[in-house]
């Protein structure tokens, strides 16, 4: 997968670009996903019905992958069975 690339979910309505790129087989609500906008009618899978947020980032740990989501939708992002944890805003130390 390479940096920039926009992927679609073939279970929802999400879309996310890459931000970080690895070889993984990235998925959401259970389905791969594809490089091509297609049908996503196929249904999300029980366990990977969390959802995504516009305007956030996901990012695997253990491969490095990082992914903004741009369309929201009703499936979880995982890579390897792994859901995908929101990426949380660094600590900024205090100005004072």
């Amino acid at each position: 997968m390479k940096t920039g690339t926009r992927m679609y979910s073939q279970a929802c309505e999400g879309e996310v670009m890459v931000i970080k790129g690895v070889d993984v087989e990235l998925a959401c609500g259970g389905v791969p996903m594809s490089d091509a906008a297609g049908d996503s009618g196929s249904g999300v899978a029980d366990g990977f019905d969390g959802g995504t947020v516009l305007g956030k980032r996901y990012q695997d740990e253990e491969s490095g992958l990082q992914v903004l989501c741009v369309k929201p939708g009703s499936g979880s992002l995982s890579v390897d069975g792994r859901i995908l944890p929101e990426m949380v805003a660094k600590q900024l130390p205090s100005s004072d």
